[in-house]
């Protein structure tokens, strides 16, 4: 029941001082970094996801993707001949209005449309000439790359 040689004081063992400072309130940096890789991961996963709304079958091509700042304006034609703005169904002489409307920056705002690999080649055709006309000269394609 008596203590240990080493414990003991007398014993020559180290007495232990006491702290001069509070608790330490730091956060334990492995599982933070943790957490963030996998949120990370999970946001690199659904993002893609996201960013299409009208699910429309593209065709392929060897382009490069685009590094775009800002969200730019989505037109797409379903396999049907649909017009979608913005992922609301509008009718070709409506569009012209309606983007005028949806366009912060006016004429300059970049304008992606993307047709179903389907749908009539005049119609796409069509569609873009309905935007040009209306003085947008920013209007791209959106295709998918060639699968290796």
């Amino acid at each position: 029941m008596g203590m240990s040689a080493a414990a003991s004081p007398k014993a020559g063992g180290r007495r232990r001082r006491p702290r001069r400072h509070g608790a330490i309130a730091e956060i334990n940096m492995t599982p933070f970094i943790d957490v963030m890789l996998v949120l990370l991961i999970i946001f690199m996963v659904a993002a893609p996801l996201i960013a299409t709304g009208v699910p429309i079958d593209l065709p392929q091509t060897g382009a490069k993707p685009i590094n775009v700042d800002q969200k730019p304006i989505t037109i797409a034609i379903d396999d049907k001949g649909q017009i979608f703005l913005q992922d609301q169904p509008t009718l070709e002489p409506d569009l012209v209005q309606k983007l005028q409307g949806i366009a912060k920056q006016g004429t300059d705002e970049r304008i992606y449309v993307r047709g179903h690999k389907q749908v009539d080649y005049g119609r796409v055709a069509s569609v873009m000439a309905t935007i040009t006309s209306a003085g947008f000269r920013r209007v791209a394609l959106v295709t998918e790359p060639h699968s290796r």
